[in-house]
């Protein structure tokens, strides 16, 4: 995989990955949740955004890595990622609790 197919490739992950908790009532899209309310809480799609936000970040050290580049990043880096993954989920938010009716 090219460099430029690779970039693309992480950012789209990213956009669907940090949409991806507040699209389902599914813990990571896969695990169905068996509480008294069938309506997923807030803190699990925090903790969603965190997981997701690291195996993207992984994804593109792993591709980095392969393409025989890796620069050591520094907490500037991350702090800035995950603001950036934080605000590509916004679309997600909002179909969430913005502008879907809640039932």
């Amino acid at each position: 995989m090219s460099s430029s197919a690779s970039v693309w490739f992480v950012v789209v992950l990213a956009v669907l990955a940090a949409n991806l908790p507040f699209i389902n009532e599914r813990c990571f899209a896969l695990f169905a949740i068996q509480r008294f309310s069938l309506v997923k809480p807030f803190w699990l799609r925090i903790v969603e955004i965190i997981v997701l936000y690291v195996f993207v970040g992984e994804l593109g050290f792993a591709l980095e890595r392969n393409a025989g580049n890796a620069f050591p990043q520094g907490w500037e880096f991350y702090a800035i990622s995950f603001c950036l993954f934080v605000v590509l989920g916004f679309p997600g938010f909002v179909y969430r609790y913005l502008r879907r009716d809640h039932v």
